[in-house]
């Protein structure tokens, strides 16, 4: 592949902590020496603080996919974000830094306006009812009207992280960007699903892709995080809702499975979701339903208060997923 990447949080939704730019800047040096990526997705719901990573990558030499993350708004405070972004992501470019707009993620889903439902499960519930081609229409026009107004102002590469049923057009964007997660049930069409993506002949970027870390969660990918309890009121993750075993070698494998696939059939740029996930801290020798980690797709295990042994200072040790990553971005094989 020609971008060997990973998606980064800067913060969803409106984060109340500020961003630790020395932790940001030691991580995203980690991901470009020992994972050995040259590209990074930086996600979040803040232009601010996706622009000040964005900056710091840049000064690492990493690709930088410039992408909020909207949750939860209306499309027209979804078009003043990307506007934003797209102010933002031009003045790095101007700077020599290789910068892609990604005007959005999963937007049918993730926010209001495009399927009627004001929560989650609402929309999920008009898809499932059949409403998908409403979606699609009006997801098309917005898209339409919000990419023009970003390349008014942003003239690098653009395009847009789509679910695959909500089947964008193409020709609006440079690069086409899917969320595509193998589970068991697509397993045995996966590969040629992703050589008729390639086969069209504009690169393609796979973001969005990953697991967790309990056993059996590959073969439920999309939905392997579904094993939370959260707060009613505040919606923070509580506890896991079972008992699961961890496997972190099962996640590991998953990675190395999907990234094998991505390069052996013509993928430009994959993106594994996530590095790091805070909220969802590794308890061990507790109760093992405290142990949130068990349902974070990150790639390092974040530690409850305390900092790690493998990089002194920061809060997460790396899984065997980590590993798995760097051993094939590096090109060393898949032992």
């Amino acid at each position: 592949m020609r971008a060997n990447g990973i998606a980064y949080n800067t913060g969803f939704l409106s984060p109340t902590q500020p961003l630790d730019l020395d932790r940001v800047r030691r991580e995203l040096a980690i991901i470009r020496d020992d994972l050995h990526c040259n590209a990074v997705h930086l996600v979040g719901g803040d232009a601010g603080r996706i622009e000040a990573a964005a900056r710091i990558a840049a000064d690492l030499g990493l690709e930088v996919w410039f992408s909020p993350y909207p949750i939860g708004l209306d499309p027209e405070q979804i078009r003043a974000l990307f506007l934003d972004c797209a102010d933002r992501a031009e003045r790095l470019r101007a700077t020599g830094a290789e910068v892609v707009l990604v005007t959005g993620v999963e937007l049918t889903l993730m926010n209001r306006g495009f399927i009627d439902g004001e929560t989650l499960d609402d929309r999920l519930a008009q898809l499932f009812a059949g409403r998908v081609a409403e979606a699609r229409t009006r997801l098309d026009g917005f898209l339409r009207e919000a990419v023009a107004a970003v390349r008014g102002r942003f003239h690098g590469r653009v395009t847009y992280a789509a679910i695959p049923f909500e089947d964008v057009d193409w020709e609006l964007f440079d690069i086409v960007t899917l969320e595509l997660i193998r589970n068991a049930e697509v397993a045995g069409q996966f590969r040629e699903a992703v050589r008729g993506l390639t086969a069209q002949g504009k690169p393609v970027a796979i973001t969005g892709f990953g697991t967790t870390t309990w056993r059996g969660s590959a073969d439920v990918a999309p939905r392997s995080m579904e094993i939370v309890e959260h707060d009613p009121v505040t919606g923070a993750p509580m506890r896991i809702s079972g008992l699961y075993e961890r496997d972190e070698e099962g996640q590991a494998a998953y990675h190395r499975e999907m990234l094998d696939i991505f390069d052996s059939e013509g993928v430009d740029s994959a993106f594994v979701y996530l590095f790091a996930l805070d909220d969802y801290p590794h308890r061990p020798g507790g109760d093992p339903r405290d142990d949130l980690d068990l349902a974070s797709p990150g790639i390092v295990k974040v530690l409850d208060g305390r900092s790690g042994d493998t990089y002194p200072g920061l809060p997460w040790e790396p899984k065997a997923a980590f590993a798995a990553i760097a051993r094939h971005y590096a090109g060393t094989g898949a032992g």
